[in-house]
Formats: structure tokens, C-alpha cells, sequence
């Protein structure tokens, strides 16, 4: 059963820290719709950059306007760090830009 935690960026009306965040098999998860597929890429191409920033790599998908986000740190046996909740933070302060429906 998926445990729903809260993680909030700068809670700034225009940030992403209405991201529900969601504790499942041992990593963090968020699934995100946005306006159409450019501004789910963009959304990728700045996570990307926190990533590197964080040297914290999500796994990821992305199918036309949707991405599902999952971290977890392989290196500590696949379980939630430190890192994982700071990288999620750090999303969380992102525009909102396309953003449409924080999936459930």
C-alpha cells in the first residue's frame, strides 16, 4: 500500500509544491500530467539539472504529456535517503508550467 507524503519546495503559487509525493516499495513516487508533451520535456530537462546539481539520478518515464518520477538510492540497498527527499524537495520549488492534474 502506497504511504502519501507531503514534501513542499518554496510554496510559492507558482512552484510545483503541490506535488503529492507517494512512499511506494521503498522509493518515492510522483506521477505528473502536464498541458502537452513540450512542457513534460521541459519538465524532464529541469529535473535533469537538479539531478546533476544533487549528483541523484531519478528513474523515470514519460509517455506525450505524463512522467512518472521515482527515486530511491541504489546505494543504500534501494531504500529512501536523505538524497531522495532533497532531490523531491528540490523539484518541488520548479515552475509550474503545464502542469494540469498531480496524478493520484
Amino acid at each position: 500500500m502506497a504511504t502519501i507524503i507531503r514534501i513542499t519546495g518554496a510554496n510559492n503559487e507558482s512552484d510545483m509544491s503541490e506535488i503529492t509525493w507517494k512512499e511506494v516499495n521503498n522509493a518515492l513516487v510522483a506521477d505528473l500530467e502536464f498541458k502537452d508533451f513540450v512542457d513534460a520535456f521541459a519538465f524532464m530537462t529541469e529535473v535533469a539539472g537538479l539531478a546533476e546539481e544533487h549528483q541523484h539520478h531519478p528513474e523515470w518515464s514519460n509517455v506525450y504529456n505524463r512522467v512518472s518520477v521515482r527515486l530511491t538510492t541504489h546505494d543504500a540497498g534501494n531504500t529512501i535517503t536523505e538524497k531522495d527527499r532533497n532531490l523531491a524537495e528540490a523539484i518541488c520549488t520548479l515552475p509550474t508550467t503545464g502542469l494540469v492534474v498531480n496524478g493520484s
